[in-house]
């Protein structure tokens, strides 16, 4: 019998090593991957607006939908705005949309989300990023596009951490960079 939603394979599979490394006053991040990541894109219409966004905080649990660079987090699931007509949905099944009102696009095999956290996360991800990472520019919920080492990427402050949403093709190389540059903060794998 198939497996109707096989388990992904990482893109960091043989790479990912638990443990600390680095600084050895202590790990100042904690670096990881979100294992089985469920992502769907949800994208509508404009004069069907209002009823795709009833549906997508019906389908997270949510008494409303997120506004452009933000995230909502429902009772059963999560969504973010990445642009004006389209939504990401995390961690649960995507609203059934008719041809009419939009569109649904599965796309958990194709990016990767790597988990930065730690009091030296923003740090970090200032080395490479372009974005005001302060509470008062950046804070919990925020979204943003943006690029890391000439790769478009998607960031979501998902408190205590953040979410860097890479194309898994890339997420070997920028594993790789976030994990080395992070060596002089002390960097903890999980």
């Amino acid at each position: 019998m198939d497996n109707p939603s096989p388990l992904r394979v990482s893109a960091l599979l043989g790479t990912r090593h638990p443990g600390i490394y680095g600084n050895q006053e202590g790990p100042g991040l904690e670096l990881g991957e979100s294992a089985n990541l469920t992502l769907h894109q949800v994208a509508f219409w404009t004069d069907t607006e209002a009823a795709v966004k009833a549906k997508i905080a019906t389908a997270i649990g949510a008494e409303t939908t997120p506004g452009p660079g933000q995230a909502v987090i429902g009772k059963r699931g999560c969504a973010i705005r990445i642009e004006p007509m389209k939504y990401w949905i995390l961690e649960t099944i995507p609203p059934t949309l008719t041809a009419d009102e939009g569109s649904v696009v599965e796309l958990s095999h194709a990016r990767t989300c790597l988990n930065i956290g730690g009091e030296k996360a923003a740090e970090l991800l200032n080395h490479f990023l372009p974005i005001d990472l302060r509470d008062a520019a950046f804070p919990a919920n925020a979204v943003a596009s943006t690029a890391l080492h000439h790769v478009a990427v998607t960031l979501w402050r998902r408190q205590p951490s953040y979410r860097l949403f890479v194309p898994r093709g890339f997420a070997l190389s920028l594993w790789e960079l976030l994990f080395e540059s992070g060596l002089q903060y002390g960097v903890e794998v999980r």
